[in-house]
């Protein structure tokens, strides 16, 4: 698997348009929800916007800033996934959203993709100074429970969020 985790730019406009046209399809076919919900909030057609404002910056409306990344199979040319990273948490986050919100395109799941991409992302949060990573998945998705445990997020309690179980990790950076 030779992977890495860019930033968006023009040079990557045709495969965004293709992994979020698949995930998208997925989401009205299967009711998956669309996480990171950073690359769905902005229609990628308009791309100088969308790029523009694919990461937060304005923080007045209780938002934290982010940094996001793509997850790029290099030997394809393929993006595989997304990873967003946020730089710390207000409440909200603390309670049921994490420093990271991350999701793999629906062709490419079950292939150990999420599991590099949250490694890499986990290095991207040490650049940051986030040595201790939140993260909370769904209780019913075992892929990212999974991923999470894989790179060492270790379960501090399960709360129910929108009538649904979610599970929240701890991740230790060393």
């Amino acid at each position: 698997m030779k992977v890495k985790l860019i930033k968006l730019s023009k040079e990557y406009q045709k495969q965004l348009g293709e992994m979020i046209d698949e995930w998208k399809l997925d989401q009205q076919i299967n009711h998956t929800d669309g996480s990171p919900w950073a690359i769905f909030k902005n229609d990628y057609h308009d791309f100088d916007y969308y790029l523009e404002h694919l990461e937060t910056k304005d923080t007045s409306q209780g938002f934290v800033p982010d940094s996001v990344f793509f997850l790029l199979d290099e030997e394809r040319n393929r993006l595989v996934g997304a990873i967003s990273i946020r730089h710390y948490l207000n409440e909200h986050l603390l309670k049921c959203g994490g420093h990271i919100g991350d999701g793999i395109r629906p062709s490419e799941r079950r292939k150990g993709y999420a599991t590099e991409m949250i490694r890499l992302a986990l290095l991207e949060c040490k650049k940051l100074g986030i040595n201790r990573v939140l993260m909370c998945c769904n209780s019913d998705n075992i892929g990212s429970k999974k991923s999470i445990i894989n790179n060492g997020g270790v379960l501090e309690n399960i709360i129910i969020e929108d009538e649904k179980p979610l599970e929240r990790y701890w991740i230790d950076i060393k």
